[in-house]
């Protein structure tokens, strides 16, 4: 199928919907064989991006469990796919359902970056080659997470954009949207939802669930990792770096009253 999309890049029909090859495909992201899942990544990046977009809430629920995995080599395909969901796709990847905080505490978790109620933060661990290389790329791929999260380059973008339809501005937030069930996050008719799997759309939400549930556990776990010195603290300062760019203009009138 992969050697039939690409052969034909230009044909407007694939040789089945991506409706219907995404959900089928899928549940090989946990495949045991390496090579599978590498014929898997080559199918998912032949496929028409914005399909592959409307399809991410799906995907990093496989995304997540692979992450997890108890083999290396899944855990490290799991943060290979998420990387370039995020390149192509990375404003549904933290807008999505579930998206922005599921797979905060996904990542806290696998560091080991979690507060401890009533007790002490510690995650004073000593990592071999093995792990530390896992660990690295773990930040490195959060660290792209939290800049598609928290940069507000990506509010700058659609200001800037808005400026040359003077003398209309903002024009974008008037408009019809172009998404299906477009209120969705706003869960009017639906049952009342955790805060892990709500949508959070905007950047500001997304702040304030991250300084509210995330932010602490992060910098107290990048302060740790960087002491470490080498690729390691590299990688933790780069996260540091990451997090105090993107809440450098956060706002809480609560905090401030």
């Amino acid at each position: 199928m992969t050697s039939a999309i690409i052969s034909n890049p230009h044909t407007v029909q694939l040789p089945q919907p991506s409706s219907v090859i995404i959900p089928a495909v899928q549940r090989l992201i946990l495949d045991g064989s390496n090579s599978v899942r590498q014929q898997l990544m080559k199918l998912l990046q032949s496929l028409p991006v914005v399909d592959v977009a409307s399809h991410v809430d799906q995907l990093l629920l496989h995304t997540r469990a692979a992450m997890t995995h108890l083999a290396v080599e899944i855990r490290m395909f799991g943060l290979e796919l998420l990387d370039w969901l995020l390149a192509i796709a990375g404003d549904e990847v933290v807008s999505c359902a579930g998206g922005w905080m599921k797979m905060l505490k996904c990542f806290l978790s696998l560091l080991g970056w979690q507060n401890e109620a009533h007790s002490k933060w510690s995650t004073t661990k000593s990592y071999g080659k093995a792990d530390s290389k896992i660990q690295i790329k773990q930040m490195n791929v959060l660290a792209a997470f939290l800049r598609m999260g928290l940069d507000r380059a990506q509010n700058s973008a659609s200001v800037a954009s808005s400026s040359s339809h003077f003398p209309l501005w903002q024009i974008e937030h008037h408009i019809l949207s172009e998404r299906s069930n477009a209120y969705a996050h706003l869960n009017l008719f639906g049952e009342t939802r955790d805060e892990d799997a709500q949508m959070y759309e905007d950047r500001e939400d997304r702040q304030r669930v991250f300084h509210d549930r995330a932010e602490i556990s992060i910098n107290t776990g990048v302060e740790q990792a960087t002491k470490g010195g080498g690729e390691l603290g590299r990688a933790a300062a780069q996260v540091r770096k990451v997090v105090k760019e993107g809440m450098a203009d956060f706002y809480r009138e609560d905090v401030v009253r």
